[in-house]
């Protein structure tokens, strides 16, 4: 008998719902998480690329907009990511770190990998509908990676960390003005080769089935492959560690992150 596309394009479905939901299962086994630095302060630099009044500075700013909104605002530079990608990485820190407080996920964290040249704004839930996937993108390429290409570290962080409390604080217009400008590439390039892949490569198993002469002779659905489903970058289900670090008088305050935010690189 002929194989129709129509129930394998449903298989498909199936296949993509599956791999999102068993990805972000809260109940599935997890690898041991990697070695965090811990949560000293509102300013961690375990790469030490921040001289002590840079990151005085940055520091100062965080407390006071925290003091004020009650948001928490965290900087982190690590000097790798264990082999992680850097989505992956900076959405286990901030479960582990627990950034936010804990009935409103209002927290946010400016990930910073110098050695792996790689940047990310991790947005809690609470603060999504403020600090979006499209304007944490237009910070990181134009505030932070621009002072990045240059070498100036502390100048890219404290521009970044300037506009992300400038959007959160509702003065926004500027950053959404430059979005336009800004390419939107939050999804991941290896997740749309994957998916684009794997229906070309079904679709012509199918037609090489209908087209050989005497049919497909029996074979069922049995002979459609199911591929292995991807696991990698913004796909990957959160690490939850223990309990917030309580270091230099401060910690998280439970919050936690769906994987909001953007990534980039220079």
């Amino acid at each position: 008998m002929r194989v129709g596309l129509a129930p394998v394009l449903a298989l498909i479905g199936v296949l993509f719902v599956g791999s999102l939901g068993s990805a972000q299962a809260p109940g599935s086994a997890q690898a041991p998480g990697p070695n965090f630095p811990a949560l000293s302060g509102r300013v961690v630099d375990a790469a030490g690329i921040l001289a002590p009044e840079a990151k005085a500075g940055i520091e100062a700013k965080l407390k006071a907009y925290e003091d004020k909104t009650s948001d928490q605002v965290v900087v982190a530079t690590v000097a790798g990511l264990d082999g992680l990608t850097v989505e992956d990485y900076a959405n286990r820190l901030f479960r582990h770190w627990k950034i936010g407080q804990v009935k409103t996920d209002n927290g946010a964290l400016l990930i910073v990998a110098p050695n792996d040249r790689k940047v990310r704004i991790e947005v809690g839930y609470g603060l999504e509908g403020a600090l979006t996937d499209a304007l944490s993108k237009v910070i990181i390429a134009t505030a932070i990676t621009p002072k990045f290409k240059q070498g100036d570290f502390a100048g890219g962080i404290e521009a970044g960390v300037d506009a992300m409390l400038s959007i959160l604080s509702g003065d926004a217009e500027q950053w959404q003005r430059r979005a336009p400008q800004v390419r939107d590439d939050t999804v991941g390039a290896g997740d749309v080769v994957f998916w684009i892949v794997l229906i070309l490569g079904i679709v012509f198993v199918v037609w090489r089935m209908n087209n050989r002469p005497g049919g497909p002779r029996g074979r069922g659905p049995g002979g459609i492959m199911i591929f292995p489903t991807p696991s990698s970058g913004g796909w990957s289900g959160g690490f939850s560690g223990g309990g917030g670090f309580s270091g230099g008088g401060f910690s998280g305050g439970g919050g936690s992150s769906g994987g909001g935010g953007a990534s980039g690189d220079w």
